[in-house]
C-alpha cells in the first residue's frame, strides 16, 4: 500500500482560500471530513461550547522552522482537550497548562502554529469561513 502523505491543516485552509465560491469552500471542507486535526481546529473555533483555559493573546513561543518541524498537528491535535475549560487540564497549575501551550505551539510548523492561535481567540483561520458553513458542511461536529 503506497504512503498517502496528509496535508497540514494550514494547507487545507489555504486551499479553502483559493475556493472562489460558496460552493467550492463547501467542497473543500467536505473533502477533508476524515482529517481529524482539521475538524478539530474547526469546532474549537466555532463551538461555543469549548472555552479555553489560557491567558488571552499571543503566548511567548518560538516558531518553529518550517524545514524542520518537531511534530504535526495530525499527532498534536489530541493535546486540545488540556486547554479547554471543563476537562482534566483544569487540574494542572496554569503556569503547566500554559507550558504545555507553548511546547505545542514550538513543535508544529508556524502555519499550523497560527491555526491554533486563532482557534483559542475563536477567530476564523482564514477569510470566509463561517460557523453556518462550517455546519452545513459537518451538520454533527458542533454542539452549540
Amino acid at each position: 500500500m503506497a504512503h498517502i502523505t496528509r496535508k497540514e491543516v494550514f494547507e487545507i485552509f489555504a486551499e479553502y482560500n483559493k475556493a472562489t465560491d460558496r460552493d467550492g469552500r463547501l467542497n473543500v471542507l467536505k473533502k477533508y471530513s476524515d482529517h481529524i486535526a482539521f475538524l478539530d481546529v474547526l469546532r474549537g473555533t466555532f463551538d461555543d461550547s469549548l472555552v479555553f483555559n489560557l491567558p488571552e493573546g499571543k503566548p511567548p513561543y518560538t516558531e518553529s522552522l518550517p524545514e524542520s518541524v518537531p511534530s504535526t498537528l495530525l499527532k498534536k491535535h489530541r493535546e486540545f482537550g488540556i486547554f479547554v475549560k471543563g476537562t482534566k487540564g483544569d487540574q494542572l497549575p496554569a503556569f503547566k497548562r500554559e507550558n504545555k501551550f507553548i511546547q505545542l505551539l514550538e513543535s508544529v510548523h508556524p502555519e499550523d502554529a497560527k491555526c491554533v492561535l486563532k482557534m483559542v481567540a475563536k477567530e476564523p483561520p482564514c477569510r470566509y469561513l463561517t460557523k453556518k458553513l462550517v455546519q452545513e458542511a459537518f451538520p454533527n461536529l458542533i454542539k452549540s
